[in-house]
């Protein structure tokens, strides 16, 4: 077996039908990133579908990133926008020990996809506070248990259901070295970004009526911070604001 410290993988490749830890069948591949690849595979015994992420030996030395993220993960158990954690595994690939983090597979859409379907690729007033509201609230639940996530967009979140309400669940949650507090701030600057983007971003923004720009504050990171001190703060603002303006 290769010495982890020298092993480099950039790929895992693997194939449909691949067996991995003698329990789970890889069915697809869902995406790859910098710190490694996520699969969908199919518990062996019940059917279930799972998603595992397997990181990359040369970013994950001492399985430390991959523990801090399964630690991360339990910790927000409680939260009901993040993906419910299931395990850490250490499998066997291409004659190296990687790391597997097995969580739930998420059935539903991307937020940005669904955007992109709408009528003028963004959505209306009426749906794009009430995501706002959703996305506020589920962020709100990490936020009460000490945490962040560090890297919000329109591209790691996965619209569930959507009736009067939204049903979500956000992924790839990150871990920086600063300072919490700093990383809930920018938690709160790309919430107000994400709803910026939904709207129309800066083709519709001149068009939006004042309560929706106050929210948004033309972007302006200290502005945001000074009328949203906390995550709490902006979800307070969107139950109580007046936006007859907007109807």
């Amino acid at each position: 077996m290769n010495n982890e410290k020298k092993a480099v993988i950039n790929s895992f490749g693997l194939e449909k039908g691949k067996r991995l830890a003698n329990r789970f069948t890889v069915v697809e591949l869902l995406g790859a990133g910098y710190e490694g690849e996520v699969y969908r595979v199919v518990e062996d015994l019940t059917g279930t579908h799972r998603a595992i992420k397997i990181f990359f030996p040369q970013r994950n030395k001492g399985f430390k990133v991959s523990t801090r993220y399964a630690k991360k993960l339990d910790s927000l158990q409680v939260s009901p926008i993040v993906m419910d954690y299931l395990s850490h595994q250490i499998l066997v690939l291409q004659e190296t020990r990687v790391a597997a983090l097995v969580s739930e597979f998420i059935v539903g859409e991307i937020l940005s996809e669904f955007v992109k379907k709408q009528k003028g690729k963004r959505l209306d007033v009426f749906p794009a506070i009430h995501l706002l509201y959703s996305i506020v609230s589920g962020v709100e639940s990490i936020h009460v248990e000490g945490e962040y996530h560090g890297d919000l967009h329109v591209d790691n979140i996965i619209i569930k259901h959507f009736g009067l309400a939204f049903d979500l669940k956000i992924i790839d949650l990150h871990h920086w070295g600063d300072s919490k507090k700093d990383n809930r701030e920018e938690d709160i600057i790309k919430v107000i970004r994400i709803f910026y983007d939904i709207l129309g971003g800066q083709k519709q923004y001149q068009k939006l009526p004042p309560s929706l720009k106050y929210i948004i504050c033309g972007l302006k990171r200290g502005l945001i911070i000074e009328r949203f001190r906390t995550i709490s703060a902006l979800r307070w603002h969107l139950e109580n604001m007046d936006w007859s303006d907007a109807i």
